[in-house]
């Protein structure tokens, strides 16, 4: 084996390593993976992970992919979620060309297994409540027992099954159980139920079913209908696999799938788990499951990601067979990465002084030409306007200053980015003591920010123009989740909120360009962050603008 090949092989994960295997071997004479999300919420940055690595196996294989919405559970299911969920997926740039399917396209098909294998003398109906049947279950350390009804013969089970679809028995009253084995030490292997009584209102099939399969019944059979060969899973199935197994051989498939199993994306000081976002949300916390201080995809789309930035933090972050977790930084790191080239750094200063410049002519505005970003001169340039009174930053003036502070305060000079250089001469203040206005001078020859004489200036500082500057609000966006104290309360459970999880600036002035942004669209704002127009509270000519992600970091790439 060459070099160039073994480096090859050292770079597959554990994942790529077993197809390898399986297709050497001649298992498999093709690739198809699936993605199988429930349609019972919103998928989050966990699911990212899981759709572009089944995705990337089908690509990098010349596969398959299939997406399939797992709707066998009717409780909570809805064609919003179905809706939502295909948006982010294609967002996320999966393609499932031709292959979308629904697992309540199948119930009929599973209603033949389940039949099969009550005639195998495999499943057997059951009437312990489910209070009896989790005593009779056992325990980590003790065996099962077996139901008093294991033994029906195939005849009155076949005839309480169809019984059971024919919607004569109340919910709970039945189950169907597989026959496997009750002493088996994986309590998933002992006799699990397979099919369960529920008189409700399918979000597909309307009222057509009365009865449901269970998941780990329905999963390995949507996966061997459709001709899945690997069927790729976080590590919480692992345990589940020898049922999984046990249901596609006894049922019979040939060539059926295999399931293999990887670590969870874990998120430091993030919350994920849907019973905690849906409180946040009814009780208003937050602006919907799309609020940008969450890490549903819907939210992160909302808060200005790119759907290049997260397949980088995937690929990062790996495939492994342990759970740990990741720092979010990292993702924020990769966003940057993905933006700094890509986009114009405008000029926005979000909380506004206004400056006088006393020796610049009254009534005299001119262009200036600047570069939309001097890291990637592509974007071009483009001119702004600049006149006698400007916006700068409050925290760009100080009238005492500590040592090492180069921005504008009494007596210094400054560079005005891409314009002049001013000296600052007096101030005005309110009568609260709050500065108002900042008078200065400038130097004619400096045009373009360099001195024909060489003098060097240590500060520079961004502005906008005020006879053209546009108001508009700005949100800025903390964690959603007080990171010294980590994300629940470990006496209640409940979560540690930040209360400064969200800014809302509204007197930010911005030149006049950005108040032409349609929603969606990204900028730098010129040290303050990225930022984008906000897609659902932006309206044509009066964009809202969230902060996707500051500019610095203290995060760096492991070596």
């Amino acid at each position: 084996m060459s070099e160039h090949e073994e480096k090859m092989v050292n770079s597959r994960n554990f994942i790529e390593m077993a197809i390898d295997k399986d297709l050497e071997e001649g298992v498999y004479d093709h690739v198809c993976t699936r993605f199988p999300p429930e349609p019972n919420g919103y998928l989050h940055i966990g699911h990212a992970k899981s759709i572009l690595l089944n995705y990337g196996l089908a690509q990098k294989y010349n596969g398959t992919f299939h997406m399939r919405f797992d709707d066998t559970n009717p409780t909570k299911e809805k064609d919003e979620f179905v809706e939502s969920i295909k948006k982010d997926i294609q967002w996320l740039g999966a393609d499932w060309k031709d292959h979308l399917y629904f697992a309540s396209d199948y119930f009929e098909r599973m209603y033949e297994c389940a039949v099969l294998l009550i005639r195998k003398g495999k499943a057997y109906v059951c009437d312990l409540t489910p209070e009896e049947i989790r005593e009779y279950r056992g325990t980590l350390t003790e065996p099962g027992k077996n139901s008093p009804y294991r033994d029906r013969s195939v005849e009155e089970n076949l005839e309480l099954f169809e019984k059971m679809r024919a919607g004569e028995f109340e919910d709970g009253s039945k189950v169907l159980r597989a026959k496997i084995d009750m002493a088996s030490p994986n309590i998933n292997m002992r006799d699990p139920i397979i099919y369960r009584i529920a008189h409700l209102h399918h979000h597909r099939s309307g009222d057509k079913w009365c009865i449901y399969p269970m998941y780990d019944f329905a999963h390995p059979l949507e996966d061997a209908f459709e001709g899945i060969t690997h069927s790729i899973c976080t590590l919480e199935f692992e345990d589940h696999r020898p049922l999984y197994d046990w249901v596609v051989r006894e049922c019979e498939f040939k060539n059926p799938p295999r399931q293999i199993e990887f670590a969870k994306l874990y998120l430091t000081n993030i919350v994920t788990g849907k019973r905690y976002i849906k409180k946040l949300v009814d009780q208003n916390i937050v602006d919907g499951w799309d609020d940008p201080r969450l890490v549903s995809i819907a939210a992160l789309r909302r808060r200005g990601f790119t759907p290049e930035s997260i397949k980088m933090f995937i690929e990062l972050c790996g495939v492994s067979k342990s759970n740990s977790s990741t720092d979010y930084a990292m993702l924020e790191y990769c966003l940057r990465e993905d933006l700094k080239l890509k986009k114009a750094r405008m000029l926005a200063v979000l909380d506004p002084v206004k400056v006088v410049i006393d020796n610049y002519p009254e009534g005299v505005s001119e262009e200036l030409e600047i570069e939309n970003n001097k890291e990637n001169p592509e974007l071009g340039k483009r001119k702004v306007t600049f006149s006698r009174e400007l916006y700068i930053e409050r925290e760009d003036f100080m009238i005492d200053p500590p040592r090492k502070y180069f921005r504008m305060f009494p007596g210094n000079e400054v560079r005005l980015m891409n314009a002049y250089f001013v000296r600052c001469n007096s101030y005005d203040t309110d009568e609260n003591g709050n500065v108002v206005c900042i008078h200065c001078t400038y130097d004619p020859a400096s045009r373009g920010g360099e001195s024909p004489d060489g003098r060097k200036v240590k500060g520079t500082i961004h502005w906008v123009n005020a006879a053209d500057a546009v108001k508009t609000t700005v949100r800025l966006y903390e964690n959603l989740i007080d990171e010294e104290k980590g994300v629940y309360n470990k006496e209640d459970g409940s979560l540690n909120l930040n209360p400064n999880s969200l800014t809302v600036c509204e007197n930010c002035m911005v030149e006049p360009a950005l108040a032409k942004a349609a929603a969606g669209d990204s900028f730098q704002f010129v040290r303050n962050g990225f930022f984008v127009a906000d897609i659902k509270d932006s309206k044509e000519g009066k964009p809202v603008f969230n902060r996707i992600v500051s500019l610095k970091s203290s995060f760096k790439l492991p070596k």
